[in-house]
């Protein structure tokens, strides 16, 4: 059957292997343009069938403007509702011993709601604070283990016998005492 195939097309179209070739790319091509681009012709056939046809004797120049800014509008993507999630980049990570606090004179000074850089961490009432004595101050931190992809921000300090040991800022003694003490992984992020 190959074999009289190969006699039937030397016999119509008599080409050497190379021009075979090229008529074959040839043909491929035609053929990818054609099934390529026709679903997209087709849809911007139907696009076109769907617009309002309006007597160009009717219309006055600022209908004109109007149809072209709606026309813009509808080929301008609308934004989505989806949140973007964006990764934090981990500078470094780090196992401490971790406590809490919260604002009374007897766990802190006698300003009680001041943290060491200044914020009012009763006024704000975010329990988003920590005490770090190897961290700047603004430095982000994440606990993975224990708040996931939570945010502390390090904005107080701890008695200098403290030196590695992180402290969470809590709103009442409550919670504190019962955070109690744990030895858990930091993250320091950008």
């Amino acid at each position: 059957m190959k074999k009289r195939l190969q006699k039937f097309g030397e016999e119509i179209v008599p080409l050497s292997s190379r021009q075979s070739l090229i008529l074959l790319v040839l043909i491929a091509c035609v053929f990818q343009f054609l099934l390529f681009f026709t679903p997209a012709l087709a849809a911007e056939a139907v696009a076109a069938d769907n617009q309002p046809q309006i007597s160009l004797g009717a219309i006055s120049k600022s209908d004109v403007m109007e149809i072209n800014a709606q026309k813009i509008a509808d080929e301008i993507p609308q934004a989505t509702s989806t949140p973007v999630i964006v990764k934090d980049k981990v500078l470094r990570t780090s196992t401490h011993v971790m406590t809490a606090y919260n604002s009374e004179v007897g766990q802190t000074d006698e300003s009680p709601c001041i943290t060491a850089n200044g914020y009012d961490v009763c006024k704000s009432g975010q329990e988003d604070t920590i005490a770090a004595n190897f961290l700047e101050f603004g430095t982000k931190v994440k606990i993975p283990d224990l708040y996931g992809d939570r945010i502390f921000v390090v904005r107080d300090r701890m008695n200098k016998k403290h030196p590695n040991r992180v402290d969470i800022w809590m709103k009442d003694r409550t919670s504190a005492v019962k955070f109690g003490v744990k030895t858990t992984r930091i993250q320091v992020i950008e």
